[in-house]
């Protein structure tokens, strides 16, 4: 179980705090919002309101007892500026912070962030891959060339074994996972027939699985 703490409770927030507390860690909300706060109380461990601006009162809760500091204020920059840098001089462990824009990100990065997180970008890349293609049912980027997809298989893939079709060799893709009803697959044999509904969760380079999937 980790400790988190949460600076901003907007939407953005609000759902990085529903899926924290759904994942069993602990966390504790801070906001200028009183509102904002009262509606984020059942996700969250503790919930403070305040101004993450003001160095002592971040100092008071103890900013080097988290794991991990969450800032995602996303419509005041330089509060987001003043956050990340207060957050990494009293100790943050970790601190990650939200960008709007990339010349966001550089600053903050150079101002004490240790990782940054652009949301509008990501949905935006994931969007135009997923509703693009034919064959890609959902995506995760892990570098700027590779990244997991799930693929729905063509209709000639149907009754072949894995071996038979033999991606890596091919194309240079792993086959990570055979899904089916929502189940996965993730100790199947080379000689697992392939069935109708079936998907695959492949990892590769970006050309290859356009190269493979003709995307």
């Amino acid at each position: 179980m980790k400790s988190i703490l949460l600076i901003g409770v907007g939407n953005f927030g609000m759902m990085i705090a529903k899926q924290i507390h759904e994942l069993g860690h602990q966390v504790m909300a801070i906001d200028k919002n009183e509102e904002r706060i009262n509606e984020v109380l059942p996700y969250v461990t503790n919930a403070l309101i305040g101004d993450s601006t003001n160095a002592n009162f971040l100092a008071s809760i103890g900013i080097n007892n988290f794991d991990v500091c969450i800032e995602t204020i996303g419509n005041d920059f330089q509060n987001s500026l003043e956050t990340t840098s207060l957050l990494k001089e009293l100790g943050g462990k970790k601190v990650v912070s939200r960008a709007n824009r990339e010349v966001q990100a550089k600053f903050l990065l150079r101002n004490g962030a240790d990782e940054v997180v652009n949301p509008e970008k990501e949905i935006a890349i994931w969007t135009a891959i997923r509703y693009t293609a034919k064959h890609i049912l959902d995506y995760v980027k892990l570098d700027d060339s590779h990244a997991i997809f799930e693929v729905k298989l063509p209709k000639d893939w149907i009754g072949k074994s894995v071996r038979e079709l033999d991606l890596r060799q091919k194309f240079g893709i792993n086959i990570m996972a055979i899904k089916e009803n929502g189940d996965m697959n993730l100790n199947f044999s080379p000689d697992e027939i392939i069935r109708e509904g079936q998907t695959f969760l492949v990892l590769g380079e970006h050309k290859a699985i356009q190269k493979c999937f003709h995307i």
